[in-house]
């Protein structure tokens, strides 16, 4: 058994800085690399790419990754964990063992395959046995826009990773695999932790909660004193320091930028909390009151202290479903009287809206440099005292419409541009031309029985 085990955080959401995962690696010591691709919407969209085409549907930036440091891993014994594997779980392994083979790696890496999370095809199966699956929300049961849903997916707990690793498994790809498990996993599978020890279950879930964020818990997007956050152009993502005993250091690699101290943690850890002392996972019910912080050195913050609870009966599931289209559009109106100007502009759209007939169901106006950010805060009263609403030398007018008619959201998008030309002056910003239609994707979170899940983990030797 190691006495410490390093978890390396490497993408925060689907799209984050994609040098990070390569520092990660190459920057310095670490034994086990984190990606969290997968966000409630993503798994929407992952299923619509698979739909237009069976061979996607999954995050294809992981491949490009693990293209590039793959040689890395193997070479230094680096572990990969990731739920890249969106609804094409198999699939995304296929292409990285094609890019293992390609990099002459060939009997040289393992990678595990957790599948089960997709439970789409059996939501028939499961209202006709009378399953109980509402919204946590409203109580809505699913049956009211079953023929809308476009993804269903359970979030799987650490267990799936700790087989796949004790499998021999190097590189691990799972779909709805929940943020926190990826970093308890490797935890688990090295000190040996038993499933029923709720207390280092938990120290282990909120590891990875620190730094499931990526570089959020290192300076990214931190409050506190942020103007004096250190070189964020060089941003060093997290990294865990854990030893057996449920206790870890939340640090960084030397020689990057941004800040790990006991500020940062706590920004983090208020992130998607709830309840403090029942974070629920499908591992443990984390105790978010009993974590102590303490300042460890430059960039080093140790966390302790912590407690669990045990685990509930349930999964939850994530469910997308079609909701209706929507469109947003803009127009930028100068100085003077900019201010004055967009709320005639939306007055009088509005009024055209109207006068076609158009059904909406929601309309809704921003103005970008008055009230974006802070609504109805956004006043005279918030303005600084050399200020005032007809000094604003531009404003932007930002409108949207949601609907379920996709022809009325299309004439919608047709009656922004004539404003510039039948409304008031001093108006830009359209060269990008009429706004998109698109889809909207609503959220259902949901219950299931963990009795009627069940998680299946493949090796695949590349």
């Amino acid at each position: 058994m190691k006495d410490k085990v390093r978890v390396a955080s490497g993408q925060g959401f689907w799209g984050d800085l994609l040098t990070a995962p390569v520092d990660q690696v190459r920057k310095g010591p670490v034994d086990y690399l984190m990606l969290d691709y997968l966000a409630e919407v993503t798994m929407s969209i992952v299923q619509k790419q698979r739909q237009r085409d069976p061979n996607a549907g999954y995050a294809r930036d992981f491949v490009t990754l693990m293209r590039e440091i793959l040689p890395d891993c193997v070479e230094r014994d680096i572990k990969v964990m990731s739920n890249a594997g969106g609804v094409n779980v198999r699939g995304c392994a296929e292409a990285v063992k094609e890019a293992a083979t390609d990099l002459g790696l060939s009997g040289r890496l393992k990678i595990g395959v957790i599948t089960g999370d997709d439970i789409l095809p059996r939501l028939d199966e499961f209202i006709e046995k009378g399953i109980a699956i509402n919204n946590m929300d409203t109580g809505e049961p699913l049956a009211h826009i079953l023929d809308k849903v476009q993804a269903a997916n359970v979030y799987l707990g650490a267990g799936g990773l700790v087989e796949a690793l004790g499998k021999g498994a190097q590189i691990v790809v799972g779909g709805r695999l929940t943020d926190t498990g990826l970093t308890l996993a490797p935890l688990v599978h090295e000190f040996g932790w038993s499933f029923a020890d709720w207390d280092l279950l938990s120290a282990g879930t909120i590891a990875g909660h620190i730094i499931e964020c990526g570089a959020q818990s290192s300076g990214g997007n931190c409050q506190y004193d942020w103007e004096n956050i250190p070189d964020l152009a060089n941003v060093g993502f997290p990294i865990v320091e854990a030893t057996a005993n449920g206790e870890f250091v939340i640090t960084k690699h030397e020689g990057t930028g941004g800040r790990v101290n006991v500020q940062s943690v706590k920004e983090q850890l208020l992130y998607e909390m709830g309840d403090p002392k029942a974070y629920i996972t499908p591992d443990v019910v984390a105790d978010f009151s009993s974590i102590r912080l303490e300042a460890a050195g430059e960039n080093r913050v140790k966390v302790f202290g912590i407690r669990g609870n045990p685990n509930t009966e349930f999964y939850k599931v994530s469910i997308a479903y079609s909701h209706g289209y929507k469109a947003v559009g803009t127009l930028v109106y100068a100085w003077p009287d900019a201010y004055k100007k967009a709320q005639a502009a939306d007055k009088i759209l509005r009024e055209r809206l109207d006068r076609l007939g158009l059904k909406f169901d929601v309309t809704l106006t921003e103005f970008v440099g008055v009230n974006a950010t802070h609504g109805h805060l956004g006043t005279q009263a918030s303005l600084p005292a050399s200020n005032t609403l007809a000094d604003i030398p531009e404003v932007q007018f930002r409108i949207g419409v949601r609907g379920q008619n996709k022809a009325d959201v299309e004439r919608f998008t047709k009656e922004i541009a004539p404003l510039i030309l039948t409304g008031p002056p001093a108006v830009t910003g359209f060269a990008g031309g009429r706004p998109k239609v698109e889809e909207i994707m609503a959220y259902f979170p949901a219950l299931i029985p963990k009795s009627l899940i069940e998680t299946k983990v493949e090796i695949i030797e590349a």
